[in-house]
């Protein structure tokens, strides 16, 4: 009986010891399949393997931006030279990004017909809607300005201040303007202006010239559009009225050139990331016909200036390559208020830098731009690029 009561123990100590052992490789196998399912190593390899595929091809790319986190993030990176390996983090660098499409990149390209998205981009300055009549009686041209609709926002806030002036050309010495609709971009003038004294065979002579202009205190006002109607080719007997698109005003301020943008927000960490990729067919701005091309970039929050980032200056090229990556801390509560002006300068060391174009971007820009900020809203951690035209 003593001897039955030992095999028992021994059998007991045994099943423990193989309970024990099972308990241990079970620990160990869940531990190991954890360990796997957070590995850097093999989230890249799945990543590879599983990376999604690109809406519109031919296009550069750019990555999201790392930089140190003071106040706000947004120290430059340094671009790796092409076929620098990627980063500790798994990233490649802008450069590379920039010379090969990558599956995280959307190319838009609003206004373009073309397959590459390297068509020309189609500006939209909103319209105007007015109204031209001639008295015989009193040889008097009235010309009532009633409205404009979706103009372009020119002003940090988002908005603008239009107001429309009037010349009967070639006659630019007279003119005539109409009060100025603070911070709007679907301005109601409901003004008629009178041009008395104007025999009918002087009157079928001139154009009739329309010019929308930007209200700036405390500079220069910006031009937003122009019509032009020579009066020859309209029935002056009766009050008619028409909607005429704006078209880029031909005073000096026409075509600057366009600039390639990406965006990517980030709801994770509350970023968004601006790429200055590249710009084309920018403006001459000095002597020699070229210009000295460098881009500023500035975070709005309503009208404050809120962090400033800059490329360096590209030496005598229209056609520059900048892929520069900034990233902005822009938490999700005031993404309605916030707005990135972007601005193309010329370099001049001998006095001040000028201004080449800027672009305006936000919820409540002008339509290419409102465009750009929702598609990149709707496809977070994705690189959203697009080309906008540059705006005086």
């Amino acid at each position: 009986m003593y001897l039955n009561r030992e095999e028992d123990n021994s059998k007991g100590s045994v099943s423990l010891s193989v309970f024990l052992v099972s308990l241990a490789v079970t620990v160990c196998a869940v531990w190991l399949v954890a360990l796997c399912g957070v590995c850097g190593w093999c989230q890249r390899k799945l990543g590879k393997r599983n990376k999604p595929g690109v809406e519109t091809a031919d296009t550069p790319d750019s990555a999201r931006g790392r930089g140190e986190k003071k106040a706000i993030k947004g120290n430059k990176p340094a671009n790796s030279p092409k076929g620098h390996p990627p980063d500790a983090d798994g990233h490649s660098s802008v450069t590379d990004l920039a010379n090969s499409l990558t599956g995280d990149m959307v190319m838009l390209s609003p206004g373009s017909e073309d397959d590459d998205g390297e068509g020309p981009v189609s500006e939209k300055l909103g319209r105007i809607q007015f109204s031209i009549g001639y008295s015989f009686q009193n040889t008097t041209l009235t010309v009532k300005v009633l409205k404009g609709q979706d103009l372009p926002a020119k002003d940090f806030s988002g908005t603008s201040d239009p107001f429309v002036k009037i010349y009967l050309l070639p006659d630019k010495k007279h003119k005539l303007e109409t009060k100025v609709k603070r911070k709007n971009l679907n301005p109601h003038w409901n003004e008629t202006f009178l041009f008395e004294g104007f025999p009918y065979e002087k009157v079928r002579e001139r154009t009739l010239y329309l010019q929308v202009l930007d209200y700036d205190r405390f500079s220069r006002n910006d031009p937003i559009g122009e019509v032009s109607i020579p009066l020859n080719k309209v029935e002056l007997g009766q009050l008619k009225t028409f909607w005429k698109e704006l078209k880029p005003c031909s005073d000096g301020s026409g075509r600057r050139g366009d600039l390639l943008v990406s965006l990517c927000y980030n709801p994770t960490v509350n970023t968004i990331t601006v790429n200055i990729i590249k710009a084309r067919h920018l403006k001459a701005m000095d002597i020699g016909g070229t210009s000295d091309p460098y881009v500023k970039v500035w975070l709005m929050h309503k009208d404050k200036r809120v962090e400033k980032k800059k490329t360096p200056v590209i030496k005598r090229c229209l056609n520059p390559v900048f892929n520069e990556s900034f990233p902005f801390d822009v938490p999700a509560h005031v993404l309605r208020e916030t707005t990135i002006i972007i601005t193309v300068m010329d370099k001049d060391r001998l006095s001040r830098n000028d201004v080449i174009g800027k672009i305006y971007l936000s919820w409540k820009s002008g339509p290419a731009e409102v465009k750009h900020w929702k598609d990149m809203l709707a496809r977070p951690r994705t690189n959203v690029a697009q080309w906008h035209a540059l705006k005086a």
